[in-house]
């Protein structure tokens, strides 16, 4: 199946029919800002016939009541749903017709059905009209008409699916569909045809694709905090499940509850995906033996299934598949067990009217696969005998009209408690869909009730079999129990929810109301009869995370049979690490020491790596419940091996040290910044407590916070505003309107503030790091540390840093999200080792040095590849020495510590010692990275941020220095230009071979450049290449180094290259721009014209072949010239300003002050 095609369709098809319907509804008169009155007998200077009357005023009245959007978007679905049956039902023959509605029998875009017009057998055709517009050369309304008497002729047979067309859909019925690009002929262009046959997945993945771009921007709003409403639910929640995981539930669930009353191994071997039982002791077996005489007792059209989220119907078509299955097996021809199967085993709800409709269309499709028969079946009145499947939108109660309820009731007592029940519980009944609980009451009278209306004249009864039975429909679905409930519910925080849900949700489902995956988990086991089977796929969060610690102990009640482990990637259409998910079945019932069978496929980086490992009988666990509560917060860690069950018989981190959340500052772009945009003067660097702190009267404070994965030592990027003990922030939070939590919730645990101890990133992608913390640091809320007596500490990091603590971290947060909850519950075993200490110290000292071998580090001195060696060649030869012997020793190290203690823990046969180099967190040599380090440190020189004279930073801020400068001057003026030519002496390109001549002599220069051309990767004279690299990279490769807060600016006047210059943030002056301006782009104006000037005489005295190359070279300057004159203006207006900046406000706000004279930041 082209899933591509498919998405790419469904996506522009929406599109093109809102755009189609909306410019109908223009026609009529109906915008979305205004409307002509419903009274109009004309529009547009078009009079109206008396049914386009009807139907407009109905439409206008929908759009008052719903708002114009959310009309268009449904009429352009309908109309989508009805053009997709129609195309699915063609293709695979099941039109009643037998002719084609949109193709010939060669797939071609010529509409059999226009053809044929003349011979059509379609009810309520009229054959006047067709020969009519068949005179009138009219194809297009004939093919309009022709498209609505086929749906109009399929609706006694499929209700719900063609509903009778004469409302304000067919008002809005989109024009010109037999033009080239319209929405039928991309339909029958872009699908393949073999996509559409016998395969109603593709009713799924239309559904969502077309529902892709509505996922988007309902989610963009929601960062906005605007709450999901109803009506954009099921385009958040809508995903299709990938065909393999629906036949693992259904075969786990219905397949099993069959099989285990009437054992049959020949149709277990159609189960491809069927888990036998695990192993159980001999009183399990006795009590599984109980419950299986019950299913004994079962036969075919007893067992009731559902699906409460039904979307498009997938899960209900391989229901109908197996329900075959075991028809067949039980005697059933495959045509006789359909009617049954319609009738009573196959039940469906969804909370939007689309989805329903398409799972309805599916089932009734699957239907008609195994009976040819079964949309042609005529009564003995010779009408259509055709069962209709119990698959239905929520319907609510709201608006029914009360003379209809009391016409209904007709004074019956009985009737009317039962009545009154559902409407009340059925009110909003499309906030809270199929997690609604209804009342079970006597729904066979309101059924003879209700035929008893049929019968009947009134004039409410239109409004009772139209409005109130599909309410009473779905009040029953709700209210009766299942044999089997298989589901893949909505996945979305209850939080994000309108206040009413929330509310309901926090009423009825206390254990699960964090998300609805999980209120669905507790409202499947509530529609579950006793011994019966539920099977969902969910986000796999409820196993571990502590918000779901609830939850957990409410399924304890009952037995997890078996699970599909399916961690990220399960679906192909979400990438990355969000969503991990787990598919599962439990039974309605708890069997002490039941071994539930678990398949292990995280490993699979690929919805089809993930099928193929569970077919492979690899990663298969057998686990017990009463083994789950031997852990802390009871996670499902189905794969715990004895030895590692034994280790929570001893301490917990939180017994022997404090894991601890750090400060919430609300607000991180006004008190966070990188170390390296502030003045360094103002840093409050080594202090041991706030009182330290506050004696500094410094401003900036090193805070932890997170980073990216790396052991021991670094990642020390942020810096926050603690001023007067934090004062600043406390006030902030505090006086901020609508802030819940006040400053004492959020700036936490300062006790700890600046002590030593240990951090880590609590989100991660990959393995857990932790690293080694000095005294004199804050800690953030993504940055949380953790502290312990002197003697414990190194004892911990390295433990925390072994194999050890991440197979135990898998069990308590596999999540990835590793904040102190979850760590603070990993078991500890200490036995305290001099060799560990010393290792630990060992690979602190390694990840140190190589932390602040770069300048990204306040702790970095010099370059690494400025040594006594007169070539870079000769210096990146010692560092790349230095750089493997550091690597390899931290890897020998890691891997001691590891044997230790795997040792201690005696954890021998579950991990090894050994460490990949991907997870070594030092940096080996890389040519191209460190000469480009060096060229950035040569920059840094030329502002005097640095000096080759002393060591770390010479200058960022406060008080300059001349004194610490001597070998190297920096740039007076603090501008240094960067041209394609050598326009000025002083440009970056010659002042950085200046640079490398007097940092590693004279003699040695040409090879030397040569050298760090090469490195550059670039091509010709090593003069021009490196021109080109500070043309052309220098400036992206700074802002990903300051991580897009660069400290040398780009004054750039554009894509043509006509000025470009560089500043150092921390030297700018307010008359900067307009030293800039005269000194450097008037300057070079003139040297554009000078240059211009000269090549003109030259062009004039040139050959034929010379003339093109100058010309070339002239349009080039000419632009250039161009571009400056703008440029010039825009400098010229901040110039005159003299604007100051406040380093303490940052890059980011200071940058957006210069915007329109600076390159863009990516």
């Amino acid at each position: 199946m082209d899933k591509n095609a498919i998405k790419k369709y469904a996506v522009w098809a929406r599109r093109e029919l809102i755009s189609r319907v909306s410019q109908k509804a223009l026609q009529y008169g109906i915008t979305e800002d205004s409307m002509e009155p419903a009274s109009a007998t004309s529009v547009n200077g078009v009079v109206l016939t008396g049914s386009e009357i009807k139907q407009r005023k109905a439409l206008i009245e929908k759009v008052e009541k719903e708002g114009y959007q959310q009309v268009m978007e449904e009429v352009a679905y309908t109309w989508f749903n009805r053009f997709s049956a129609l195309r699915f039902m063609e293709v695979n023959g099941y039109l009643p017709s037998h002719v084609r509605v949109f193709t010939d029998d060669e797939n071609n875009f010529k509409p059999q059905i226009l053809a044929e017009a003349i011979n059509l057998e379609l009810d309520g055709l009229d054959m006047e009209k067709i020969y009519a517009l068949k005179d009138a050369n009219d194809n297009e309304m004939l093919f309009k008409y022709l498209i609505i008497t086929q749906c109009n002729a399929l609706s006694p047979i499929m209700p719900r699916m063609f509903q009778r067309i004469a409302d304000y859909t067919e008002l809005l019925f989109p024009d010109n569909l037999l033009r080239e690009g319209s929405a039928i002929q991309q339909m029958i262009e872009l699908i393949p045809e073999e996509d559409w046959k016998d395969a109603v997945q593709i009713i799924g993945w239309l559904y969502q694709y077309y529902n892709s771009e509505k996922k988007d921007e309902v989610f963009a709003a929601l960062k906005k905090n605007v709450k999901i409403t109803k009506e954009n639910i099921p385009a958040v929640t809508q995903l299709f499940t990938p065909d393999w995981i629906v036949r693992y539930m259904v075969e786990n669930s219905l397949g099993r509850l069959w099989v285990e009353g009437h054992p049959n191994e020949e149709l277990k071997s159609q189960w491809k995906y069927y888990l036998e039982e695990a192993e159980q002791e001999a009183d399990v077996q006795v009590q599984l033996a109980e419950i299986r005489k019950e299913y004994a007792t079962l036969t075919p059209e007893q067992i009731k299934c559902i699906d409460p989220c039904a979307g498009s119907g997938h899960i209900l078509a391989y229901l109908f598949d197996v329900l075959v299955q075991i028809y067949e097996a039980y005697g059933y021809t495959a045509r006789e067990a359909v009617r049954s199967i319609v009738e009573h085993n196959i039940y469906g709800l969804d909370i939007d009217e689309r989805a329903a409709q398409l799972a309805y269309f599916s089932v009734m499709m699957k239907a008609r696969q195994y009976d040819r028969r079964f949309l042609t079946r005529k009564d003995e009145d010779d009408n259509p005998d055709v069962p209709q499947p119990h698959v239905y939108a929520i319907a609510e109660s709201n608006g029914i009209d009360q003379y209809a309820l009391d016409y209904f009731v007709k004074g019956d007592l009985k009737l009317k408690e039962a009545i009154d029940s559902i409407v009340k519980e059925m009110h909003d009944a499309k906030e809270y869909g199929s997690i609604l609980n209804v009342t079970p009451i006597d729904f066979a009278a309101l059924y003879d009730r209700f035929d008893e209306v049929r019968e009947d004249i009134s004039m409410s009864r239109e409004a009772v079999l139209n409005e109130l039975l599909p309410v009473v429909r779905v009040a029953e679905m709700l209210a009766q129990k299942y044999d089997v409930v298989v589901t893949n519910p909505p996945y979305m925080s209850v939080g994000n929810a309108e206040s009413r849900l929330i509310r309901y949700v926090k009423k009825n489902y206390d254990e699960g109301k964090a998300d609805f995956f999980a209120v669905f988990i507790q409202k499947c086991l509530q529609m579950a009869k006793e011994y019966r089977y539920i099977s969902l796929i969910t986000q796999h969060a409820w196993m571990f995370l502590g918000s779901f610690e609830k939850l957990r102990m409410y399924l304890s009640a009952y037995d997890i049979i078996n699970m599909a482990h399916l961690g990220a990637r399960a679906f192909d259409e979400i990438s990355g690490e969000v969503v991990q998910t787990t598919s599962f079945v439990i039974n309605k019932t708890h069997i002490p020491e039941y071994q539930g069978t678990y398949v292990r496929l995280l490993d699979g980086l690929t919805q089809t790596e993930k099928e193929d490992l569970f077919l492979s009988g690899k990663e298969r666990y057998s686990a017990k419940e009463e083994n789950y509560v031997k852990i802390p917060g009871k996670p499902i860690a189905y794969w715990t091996s004895g030895a590692m069950l034994d280790a929570f018989n001893n301490k917990i981190l939180y017994d022997v040290a404090r894991p601890r959340q750090g400060m919430a500052t609300t607000n991180n772009d006004l008190f966070l910044r990188l170390w390296h945009e502030v003045p360094f003067g103002n840093m409050g660097l080594g202090c041991k407590s706030q009182e330290d702190a506050l004696n500094t009267k410094k401003k900036w404070f090193p805070v932890t916070k997170g980073g990216t994965f790396r052991r021991w030592y670094g990642n020390f990027d942020y810096v926050v505003n603690y001023e007067k003990s934090g004062k600043t922030i406390c006030d902030y939070i505090d006086n901020t309107p609508g802030v819940r939590v006040k400053s004492n919730g959020r700036v936490i645990n300062r006790d700890l503030y600046f002590h030593e101890g240990m951090t880590w990133s609590t989100i991660a992608s990959g393995p857990f790091g932790m690293r080694y913390v000095p005294s004199g640091f804050i800690f953030e809320t993504k940055g949380s540390m953790c502290f312990t007596s002197k003697e414990l500490l190194p004892y911990l990091l390295g433990l925390y840093n072994s194999p050890v603590i991440q197979c135990f971290l898998q069990m308590v947060s596999p999540t990835l999200d590793y904040h102190e909850g979850p760590l603070g519950k990993t078991p500890v075993i200490i036995k305290l080792d001099k060799r560990i200490n010393k290792l630990v110290d060992e690979n602190i000292g390694l990840s140190q040095d190589d932390w602040n071998s770069f300048e990204t580090s306040w702790d970095f001195t010099k370059h690494p590849l400025i040594r006594l060696v007169t070539t870079v060649a000769e210096a990146f030869a010692q560092w790349e020495a230095e750089c493997n012997n550091r690597f390899s020793q931290l890897k020998t190290n890691e891997e001691e510590l590891n044997r230790i203690f795997i040792d201690i823990y005696g954890l021998q046969d579950e991990l090894t010692p050994e460490v990949e180099d991907k997870d070594v967190t030092v940096r080996k040599a890389d040519l191209q990275r460190d000469v480009k380090s060096l060229i950035s440190y040569a920059v840094g020189c030329m502002f005097g941020r640095y000096s080759l004279d002393v060591d770390g930073l010479a200058y960022a801020g406060g008080e300059w220095d001349p004194s610490k400068y001597s070998t190297i001057i920096p740039d007076k003026d603090n501008i240094i230009p960067i041209c394609d030519d050598d326009y000025f002496e002083d440009d970056m390109t010659g002042r950085f071979i200046k640079w490398v001549e007097t940092v590693y002599g004279s003699e040695t220069l040409k090879e030397n450049l040569k050298f760090i051309a090469d490195a550059l990767g670039g091509k010709g004279q090593p003069k021009e290449v490196i021109r080109k690299y500070f043309m052309d990279d220098f400036y992206a490769d700074h802002c990903k180094i300051y991580q897009k807060r660069p400290i040398y600016w780009l004054f750039d006047s554009g894509k043509k290259g006509g000025f470009r210059a560089l500043i150092y943030m921390h030297r700018y002056q307010p008359d900067t721009i307009a030293r800039m301006r005269t000194d450097y782009v008037h300057e070079q104006q003139s040297r554009y014209r000078t240059a211009i000037e000269d090549l003109e005489n030259r062009i004039a005295a040139a050959s034929t072949s010379e003339r093109v190359k100058l010309n070339k070279r002239l349009k080039t300057l000419q632009d250039q010239a161009a571009e400056i004159q703008g440029y010039e203006e825009k400098i010229h207006h901040l110039a005159d300003q003299y604007i100051s900046i406040d380093l303490d406000d940052g890059v980011k706000k200071n940058y957006e002050i210069f915007k329109d004279v600076l390159a863009k930041i990516k």
